[in-house]
């Protein structure tokens, strides 16, 4: 291939990139203005649940907490969006295989992004939260919840805790490329939690409770990862062993079966 034409290939490429991230944009602002205009009963609806009285300190903080929101739905809308179109980008370069495999993780992505959504809001925000309160009565002090603080707090915590459980979807798509595998995932744990840890500390706040809160369900991440990277890698070694049986002969299959008991 000439220079001229991965010079005319590398331009549709980037203006392919360039109509995504347009349509993307467009997909999101729409969202972000649905967002804004249910954001008020959203609140109401957190105000109820969490049974706190909250006060506004700054005088922009009412209208901080309904971008937050707005920006909130709009990626949850907008996420599927995200991830079909940065499918049909790069499936182009993908062999057919490869390409169903990434193709049929869209929706368990948006689903395991809700789940930790769900997990962050009702399991570890409330922990947080109530060794916060103790924390702080021990003290003697008196808590006053301020409305933009509460939910950039809240924010900060289940957010990043629901991009990090797309972990299991990666560690699929990874191991279908066979570029993974879970005999390099157990070498590599001890780094893993290390680099898990190293996660918690920067998206909980400075105190052990808050990081173990944040650890753990992680640590439950990456092992149910190394869980579905094995059965995945399991399954592509029966495939291999029938493919050699197919173009070799019984023997080679013997030893296939052998590599998949040893496994």
């Amino acid at each position: 291939m000439s220079t001229q034409d991965r010079e005319m290939r590398l331009v549709e490429h980037l203006g392919e990139l360039r109509r995504r991230l347009i349509w993307i944009a467009v997909i999101f602002i729409i969202a972000f203005i649905v967002g804004f205009s249910y954001a008020q009963p959203i609140v109401h609806y957190f105000q109820k649940d969490a049974g706190i009285q909250w006060h506004v300190f700054g005088i922009a903080d009412g209208l901080r907490v309904y971008m937050q929101f707005s920006f909130v739905i709009a990626l949850v809308i907008t996420l599927p969006f995200i991830l079909y179109h940065l499918w049909r980008f790069i499936s182009p370069g993908l062999r057919p295989h490869e390409r169903r495999a990434a193709g049929v993780f869209i929706a368990p992505a948006f689903l395991l992004f809700l789940a930790g959504l769900a997990v962050g809001y009702y399991l570890v925000f409330p922990m947080i939260i109530t060794f916060m309160i103790k924390f702080s009565g021990s003290l003697g002090a008196e808590e006053t919840f301020g409305l933009a603080q509460y939910f950039g707090f809240m924010f900060n915590i289940i957010i990043p805790l629901a991009l990090l459980f797309e972990l299991p979807i990666i560690v699929m798509f990874l191991t279908r490329l066979r570029i993974l595998n879970p005999m390099r995932m157990q070498k590599m744990r001890g780094y893993s939690y290390l680099a898990l840890v190293i996660v918690a500390s920067l998206i909980s706040p400075p105190d052990f409770v808050s990081h173990l809160s944040v650890f753990l369900p992680l640590v439950i991440l990456y092992e149910i990862s190394v869980l579905i990277s094995r059965v995945i890698y399991r399954k592509q070694l029966k495939e291999d062993a029938e493919w050699e049986k197919e173009f070799y002969g019984d023997k080679k299959e013997e030893d296939a079966v052998l590599r998949i008991e040893r496994e």
